[in-house]
């Protein structure tokens, strides 16, 4: 078998997995305000606020497992071993209510920025992948201290190894290859979550 680590990118209801693959983290159904549900639950009534966020949050932790539960399984299917899933995290929220979150719209970013990375980082954990949370601010050093590489000879390496992989080969692949290199290693900063 051969030891491998997941590595994962999110963004507002989606997340790039390091295989290239996307992941959903909403239901299409519910798109249109799962995506941002702080920003949805904007100018509701408070208790309507708070249910609303928390059906978003609870939706996409259970997508989450569920994904990553499904590339478990390919990872078995292909005689691979999960070391580690690296998940690209933001600092932590402050012990803001929703109220408060809604009050001042960068708040609501933020907030939906650590939603959907938690939701990852619960799934991990909840299938029993070991989780290395990186600050995704952090990546680039976290990387240089775990691989013993300089940032330049990593960036060539990232660049080969897309060539290879093919398309798409964005940003989003690069970080989350890069987080699942660092998970490998099983070293990075943990990013404590509520």
């Amino acid at each position: 078998m051969t030891r491998i680590a997941l590595g994962l990118n999110a963004h507002s209801g989606w997340a790039a997995l390091v295989d290239r693959r996307r992941i959903e983290l909403i239901d299409e159904a519910d798109a249109y305000w799962a995506k941002q549900p702080y920003h949805a639950a904007e100018g509701l009534e408070s208790d309507d606020a708070r249910e609303l966020v928390k059906r978003g949050s609870a939706s996409a932790r259970r997508l989450a497992v569920r994904e990553l539960r499904e590339g478990v399984k390919r990872a078995k299917r292909d005689q691979h071993e999960i070391a580690s899933c690296a998940v690209l995290m933001n600092d932590p929220m402050p012990g803001w209510s929703v109220a408060e979150i809604l009050a001042v719209h960068f708040r609501m970013h933020k907030a939906e920025g650590v939603l959907f990375r938690d939701a990852l980082a619960r799934a991990a954990e909840t299938c029993g992948l070991p989780l290395v949370a990186i600050r995704e601010k952090d990546l680039a050093e976290e990387a240089e201290r775990a691989l013993g590489a300089a940032s330049a000879r990593l960036t060539k390496s990232l660049a080969e190894l897309g060539k290879s992989a093919g398309a798409p080969w964005g940003a989003d692949q690069r970080q989350a290859a890069l987080a699942a290199w660092v998970g490998l290693q099983g070293r990075a900063t943990r990013v404590a979550r509520p």
